[in-house]
């Protein structure tokens, strides 16, 4: 499973934004790795640095230095909707003059293709293969005057997933899509404000929590203040991923400590799937916690298995066949000294493919391990994502083909536990109607296709430029 986007945003003309934001990124880091960018405004245009890489990577001191103002919006990127590729790194910037607009999205948009043969047909053109550019000129082609206007008219026509940040020559948006799928909160620096997708960002930074912004809200900043504005919401649809796996241990969502939620769901797979074993261990660094958590609940001691290098995947470097042969190694190295003779509990986040944890379980037992108890954090995953998680189609879901027992056989378990619906919602500690658990239930908040192209867009593009070059 891959992360979604993060995004940031600023305004604080006592401050260097785009050093600020270079920072909130990298705290955001996790989020996305294929590309990154910035985009700020002085008051008079707007300019973005964007490319393809880590945050360490695409930005310099002399990058940063170019990009002055007193607003900037930040982006770091995993494509969930368009190839990965430098026509489609963000933020993006679209518009002529007044009427020009930045935008960083996390989400994904479920009506795009319908939307983006509207706007088609109303002359607008695209440069880029993503929902995010669709949204940006869906916002530019309102017959509101005012920016909160139009936005609020793009809400009203956007179905799907969304946390935005939003920047004119002189405002900074915040924008959360009505479900809350995606998390968002605001923060103060020095006399400014400050929007990330996790508030991990804002220790970074120097900058203080304030408070998230809620399901279907515009948080607009300029000199004038900050303003709030809110479209109606029904259901909420807070995605229980983030609270397994993708946000860092360190952010709190809904005044949850994600380290405090991770521990308690070791806890309760302790309770539900007691085992004698010698020694837990949770597989790094996602499940670190959940593994102090089993441990702490069973009296079963902890130690450390696996260490991870934490850099794999990180390089543009093509590894030789011999190396990418290594599989899982390059990722992760045992200690035979720790684990000969053990019977170990290995605490995961989830088994989404199966591709990965026959491996892992096989390097432990070829390590020396007596036996591996596999207990995963997150329910069986039966049902692939629509809203801005690139994890697999149906058929490729190992859960969604085969039973718990047959899962267990096929990755070389010696027992297979995954925890309950109810034991994660009780882990968490949150009322289980303000969550969506789709990938688990099947029961979307939106109805979704069931098989939707990440890459609609780009044969989109390529059709009409097609019958543009016969005519």
């Amino acid at each position: 499973m891959h992360e979604s986007c993060g995004v940031f945003g600023v305004y604080a003309p006592n401050e260097d934004v785009a050093r600020l934001t270079f920072f909130a990124l990298f705290a955001l880091q996790h989020r996305g790795q294929e590309s990154a960018g910035i985009a700020t405004s002085d008051g008079k245009g707007l300019q973005v640095c964007a490319k393809m890489g880590l945050v360490s990577q695409v930005f310099s001191e002399d990058s940063l230095t170019r990009l002055t103002g007193d607003i900037a919006i930040g982006h770091n990127r995993y494509s969930t909707r368009g190839s990965s590729r430098v026509g489609n790194v963000q933020p993006i910037i679209v518009g002529e003059g007044s009427n020009t607009l930045a935008l960083a999205h996390n989400g994904n948009i479920i009506n795009v293709e319908y939307l983006y043969k509207e706007l088609c047909g109303q002359g607008y053109t695209f440069r880029s293969s993503t929902d995010s550019e669709v949204i940006a000129n869906l916002i530019l082609s309102s017959p509101e005057k005012d920016w909160v206007g139009r936005i609020r008219y793009a809400m009203n026509r956007l179905q799907g997933v969304y946390s935005l940040t939003i920047m004119t020559h002189d405002t900074l948006f915040g924008v959360r899509d009505p479900l809350g799928v995606r998390p968002l909160c605001l923060g103060d620096v020095n006399g400014g404000w400050v929007i990330a997708s996790e508030s991990c960002a804002l220790g970074h930074i120097g900058a203080s929590f304030v408070r998230e912004i809620k399901p279907g809200e515009i948080v607009s900043i300029s000199q004038n203040g900050i303003d709030s504005y809110c479209v109606d919401v029904g259901r909420r649809a807070l995605c229980i991923f983030e609270y397994i796996y993708f946000a860092r241990p360190d952010s709190v969502i809904n005044g949850r400590l994600l380290y405090q939620a991770r521990q308690a769901m070791g806890a309760g797979l302790a309770e539900e799937y007691p085992v004698d074993a010698d020694l837990v261990m949770g597989v790094p660094d996602s499940a670190t916690a959940a593994g102090v958590g089993y441990a702490l609940r069973s009296g079963i001691p902890l130690g450390e298995g696996l260490i991870k290098n934490r850099y794999v995947g990180r390089t543009f470097i093509e590894p030789h066949q011999r190396i990418r042969d290594l599989g899982v190694k390059l990722k992760f190295n045992p200690l035979p000294e720790i684990l000969s003779g053990k019977r170990l509990v290995v605490v995961d986040d989830s088994i989404v493919r199966g591709t990965t944890t026959p491996k892992v379980v096989g390097l432990l037992k070829r390590a020396g391990a007596k036996e591996v108890h596999l207990r995963i954090c997150a329910p069986p995953l039966r049902y692939p994502c629509f809203f801005g998680v690139d994890m697999a189609t149906r058929r490729e879901l190992i859960a969604a083909r085969k039973t718990v027992s047959e899962i267990r056989d096929f990755i070389g378990a010696d027992s297979l536990g995954y925890l309950s619906v109810e034991g994660l919602i009780k882990a968490v500690a949150l009322p289980k109607d303000i969550f969506c658990l789709a990938c688990f239930t099947g029961d979307y908040p939106i109805p979704v296709q069931l098989e939707m192209d990440k890459l609609a867009l780009e044969a989109m593009a390529a059709t009409q430029k097609a019958s543009s070059d016969v005519k």
